[in-house]
């Protein structure tokens, strides 16, 4: 198993491009992951995370209707390309466990943003071209409602766009007339009168006594809905560390510290991995000793010449 992340065509110079490797080892897996994939006009391109969600129009689809593109202060792409990566790797390990046979992966940051299109894409392609999915501010460009909406002391996220759920949402405003009005009767009548319906839900929601009075009310009848969180604070850090989304790590040169837990939980796999990130060049002696077979004295010149180096980066 081989996985590299330099720009398209480093590792190549380096002599450990896949048909090589491939002739040392027909079994290997090598999976390279990219900004903008191997091939193709942006292949060379530099590449980071919201450069990424740019070319893919996903920086394009948040903000409001005709204002500037909002850019979404998460790691969306960079961790989800290694999520990726991971899935594509183990479909092929599992195929070379059943045929013998290794393959070549090639996953980018902009693949993997692109796909995260929700429907905007079929939506313009099926209407060729009368549907024409845009940023929407606050609340959805097709499915009403399902949004951000002001309430007494911090905003909900409200998403009831089946009739069902909005029937339910108008029994828990004590406005059960709102569900057979004309203006919002289908999901179609309430994309088009929207501003109406966010007004009518966000009056209610400031007029009750409370937050907690309000989502109280919604909660069984079919509307789904979820405080929106403000981070990072530490009572929420609390809630996720309550049910291990949150670790506490202790690390060499920074200490403790809270990050985000592995999302994957495995049964034969409870404990969770006290790992270290290695120094620049922390295992050379071994990696050269115990597995190339060098001596300690060639090590040793290797290091006085400075072709290896170790130490914190």
């Amino acid at each position: 198993m081989l996985v590299e992340n330099y720009a398209p065509g480093v590792i190549g110079r380096l002599g450990l491009d896949y048909e090589t490797v491939k002739s040392i080892n027909p079994k290997i897996v090598m999976c390279s992951i990219s900004a903008f994939g191997q091939t193709g006009p942006l292949a060379n391109e530099p590449g980071f995370d919201f450069l990424g969600a740019s070319y893919a129009g996903i920086v394009s689809m948040g903000g409001e209707p005709g204002g500037a593109p909002y850019v979404i202060m998460t790691a969306l792409g960079d961790v989800s390309t290694g999520a990726h990566a991971m899935g594509a790797i183990c479909a092929a390990l599992l195929y070379r466990e059943r045929t013998g046979l290794g393959q070549y992966l090639d996953l980018s940051l902009l693949d993997t943003y692109f796909h995260y299109h929700e429907s905007g894409i079929q939506s313009l392609s099926l209407s060729k071209g009368a549907i024409n999915p845009t940023r929407s501010g606050l609340h959805s460009w097709y499915a009403v409602p399902c949004g951000v909406f002001k309430a007494k002391d911090r905003y909900i996220f409200i998403i009831s766009p089946l009739e069902h759920q909005f029937t339910g949402l108008c029994r828990a405003m004590g406005q059960p007339e709102l569900a057979i009005d004309p203006r919002f009767k289908t999901n179609a009548d309430r994309l088009k009168n929207l501003k109406e319906l966010v007004a009518a839900i966000e009056g209610w929601l400031q007029s009750s006594p409370s937050d907690d009075v309000s989502m109280a009310a919604m909660k069984n009848t079919g509307c789904r809905m979820r405080r929106c969180y403000r981070w990072p604070r530490r009572s929420s850090i609390r809630i996720c560390a309550s049910a291990e989304r949150c670790a506490r790590y202790t690390y060499r040169i920074l200490g403790d510290f809270d990050v985000p837990g592995f999302a994957l939980r495995f049964s034969e796999f409870p404990e969770r991995l006290e790992l270290q990130a290695p120094f620049l060049g922390e295992h050379n002696e071994q990696v050269l000793i115990d597995y190339l077979g060098y001596s300690a004295a060639r090590v040793k010149e290797l290091q006085q010449q400075r072709i290896l180096r170790s130490g914190p980066a």
